[in-house]
């Protein structure tokens, strides 16, 4: 009964490597005797990433069409035909009872192929602006799995469910006190707090903003912790000091999040999710270098809401003391803020996911 098989697929970015993870992990909490297999791109981190996780991933040849005319082009058709050869080959050896894809690259061949062939497919799609390859496979899947209102403007709404975006850990369930979590960093339990998150490898335009702002928070009478990324922390941790933590990484984010008065973060689907749990007064600086520019898509659906603050990287100059001393200083609006946000918030998404997948394996029985 329980001996279904799983092939999840997407890649290129933690973003759309996370979910397939989550669903993987839930899927088999609920059939343990079931088989898995992740499809990537080769060369790309969920390589990596998924094979850590406990699971098995194959690779194929793919890569985004470059929206610059350049002649690494050529070869994009090549190895669309090559990918869909051999996702081809996966599918019809593997034998998969439900194909998820997460987004990337690499979900487009292998939901292609499976839909094709009759077999239930799912879509989820983290971001409140889809993403290409999810917008083109949007007539092949069974159901489309989404996080934001309005998605009926990229999918068939008939086939939409509003789950939210798999989240890590039991965020809805953080324990620690804030006077567990500033003890944790060595800060001042009277002291307002900032917490920088510039993403796991971390955000030079935030860094440059940050140290250029260290004088500024230090006036206002605010700590700082400042989690840098992995790349840029041999640069920034000459700042560390009683009053500004600078980390590489954040190994407890419980503890982060629950020091927090004011966060500062990119604007990924993964973080935005999170965030939305945390309910922290958020101030949100997208990256602009990302496709569809879907950070900031992600950040405007909240700002429409009056769930967080949103200043573009080009506009950090010129208006981020204003803007943050205008939060920092109104208690009014950082409780609104919060409010706001927490209502957006959707912690059992993987399980609402899984259960769609449930109800596809269901139809397929009878």
């Amino acid at each position: 009964m329980g001996n279904y098989r799983f092939i999840l697929s997407g890649g290129g970015t933690g973003g759309h490597i996370y979910p397939a993870i989550a669903i993987a992990n839930e899927l088999k909490k609920r059939h343990p005797e079931a088989k898995f297999l992740f499809v990537g791109a080769e060369g790309r981190m969920e390589m990596e990433k998924v094979p850590m996780s406990g699971y098995k991933i194959i690779g194929l040849q793919i890569a985004g069409f470059q929206r610059k005319l350049t002649i690494k082009n050529l070869s994009f058709p090549f190895k669309v035909i090559k990918s869909l050869r051999k996702a081809g080959k996966i599918v019809s050896e593997f034998k998969p009872d439900v194909v998820i894809g997460t987004g990337g690259f690499a979900s487009g061949p292998v939901l292609r192929v499976a839909s094709g062939r009759g077999i239930p497919s799912v879509l989820q799609e983290q971001n409140s602006y889809a993403g290409v390859t999810n917008k083109l496979l949007k007539n092949k899947v069974a159901k489309i799995c989404v996080a934001y209102d309005g998605m009926d403007a990229f999918f068939p709404s008939e086939k939409i469910i509003k789950t939210g975006n798999p989240v890590r850990g039991n965020l809805a369930e953080i324990s620690c006190t804030k006077n567990e979590s500033l003890g944790f960093y060595r800060l001042n339990l009277r002291t307002p707090t900032v917490v920088v998150l510039g993403g796991s490898l971390g955000s030079r335009r935030i860094n440059q903003l940050i140290e250029s702002k260290l004088g500024f928070f230090a006036k206002q009478g605010i700590q700082v912790i400042w989690q840098c990324g992995k790349l840029y922390y041999e640069e920034y941790k000459k700042y560390h000091s009683d009053t500004v933590k600078v980390e590489d990484f954040m190994n407890r984010m419980d503890f982060a999040y629950t020091a927090a008065d004011i966060i500062i973060s990119r604007a990924g689907a993964g973080s935005v999710s999170e965030l939305s749990i945390v309910g922290k007064p958020t101030i949100f600086i997208p990256s602009p270098n990302v496709a569809e520019d879907h950070q900031t898509k992600n950040a405007q659906a909240l700002v429409d809401k009056d769930a967080a603050i949103l200043i573009k990287e080009s506009d950090l100059d010129t208006d981020f003391e204003r803007i943050f001393e205008d939060l920092f200083l109104s208690e009014k609006k950082q409780e609104e803020l919060s409010t706001n946000f927490k209502k957006m918030a959707l912690p059992k998404a993987t399980e609402h996911i899984v259960d769609e997948i449930e109800k596809l394996l269901n139809l397929a029985k009878s």
